[in-house]
């Protein structure tokens, strides 16, 4: 590796791609980057997150410690770990395929080139922050935001196709639960359906007005999970559904909106994660992102923003890819975006 060299961000894609770094198995994709980018002069910490796991944060000045002072004014930060299934790299035109080439490993190469390109231009006013876990709850996100001491601005990477981000939705997951009793089914009036219980909720649910926001948009909400019963001749005695409401503002609204079905069901906390707006520079198209990030949990890293190549759309796919010129524009994007960041800073 020649640290003079400008990082090749495609062959940095790649190698990173072709680690299998599913969320829970980022071990192999962690020591490999912390490996590369000490091999370009950052000095790196490996902060651990579980015995199996660790962040990546690198800065220009030397530390020793993640508890020493990591004081940069602007951070470029994402994820490396992935959704599964896990598949390799592949290059066809224009296109790199992939596992993580948009969601987020493409980003954070992007990142790695900026960076890297301002730091050879003698600004060390910059870190980098990848983390693990952002698929399954942000708990690399939650232990990141430790370390941060006095950062201004955080550039947080998802794919939002070279656009910054004026703001994202929230996420309120809720699992709803119906209790019935047990009968045999060619008596269904000595039972008590559980199932009918929720369905009936289910269908109630979709007459309910919820919140709505000038910028957002309004809550809608997805059911990704849905069970119940113990076999088809029995009157069901438990039920159950998972929903996921994409929020655009306080949560609070969303449960004072739902709760009438609790004449039927119990609604069960799982998960919250809240709206964010974001700051802006000039010169970029910006518009509003209907998904969340880790960005709420990066709260002590400064103002944040929201940008990078590729689309969501190809995002968790089977043949998830990113364009290749997309991803040299945004390295270039990431360094004009800093600047204006570093200028202001001063």
């Amino acid at each position: 590796m020649d640290p003079v060299a400008p990082v090749d961000i495609v062959a940095l894609t790649r190698a990173l791609v072709d680690i299998d770094s599913t969320t829970g198995r980022e071990g192999n994709a962690g020591r490999w980057l912390a490996t590369y980018l000490r091999g370009r002069g950052w000095a790196v910490v490996e902060q651990r997150v579980d015995e199996a796991r660790f962040n990546v944060l690198a800065t220009c000045s030397s530390v020793s410690d993640v508890a020493q002072a990591f004081r940069p004014a602007v951070v470029f930060s994402t994820h490396f770990d992935c959704v599964p299934p896990f598949f390799s790299s592949r290059v066809e035109g224009d296109r790199l395929y992939g596992r993580g080439a948009c969601d987020a490993k493409g980003i954070l190469a992007a990142q790695v080139a900026a960076a890297d390109r301002l730091r050879r231009e003698g600004e060390t006013r910059v870190g980098l922050v990848f983390v693990v876990g952002e698929e399954r709850g942000s708990d690399g996100a939650r232990i990141a935001n430790e370390a941060a001491k006095g950062c201004r601005f955080l550039i947080d990477g998802e794919p939002t196709d070279n656009r910054l981000g004026l703001a994202t939705r929230g996420i309120l997951r809720l699992k709803l639960r119906a209790v019935g009793r047990a009968a045999h089914s060619s008596y269904p009036e000595l039972g008590d359906s559980a199932i009918d219980k929720l369905i009936d909720a289910l269908v109630e649910l979709r007459s309910i007005e919820l919140p709505d926001d000038p910028a957002l948009g309004r809550t809608h909400y997805s059911i990704g999970l849905i069970g119940g019963g113990v076999a088809p001749n029995v009157i069901s005695p438990s039920a159950e559904a998972e929903i996921m409401f994409r929020t655009v503002g306080d949560a609070t609204a969303v449960r004072r909106a739902i709760a009438p079905l609790e004449r039927t069901v119990t609604i069960e906390h799982v998960l919250e994660v809240p709206p964010v707006r974001l700051t802006t520079v000039p010169g970029f198209e910006a518009a509003v992102f209907p998904y969340t990030t880790d960005i709420p949990f990066l709260a002590r890293w400064g103002e944040p923003l929201l940008f990078g190549p590729g689309s969501v759309h190809a995002a968790h796919t089977a043949d998830e890819f990113v364009s290749i010129a997309e991803l040299t524009a945004a390295a270039d994007h990431y360094v004009t975006i800093a600047r204006a960041l570093l200028a202001s800073s001063r």
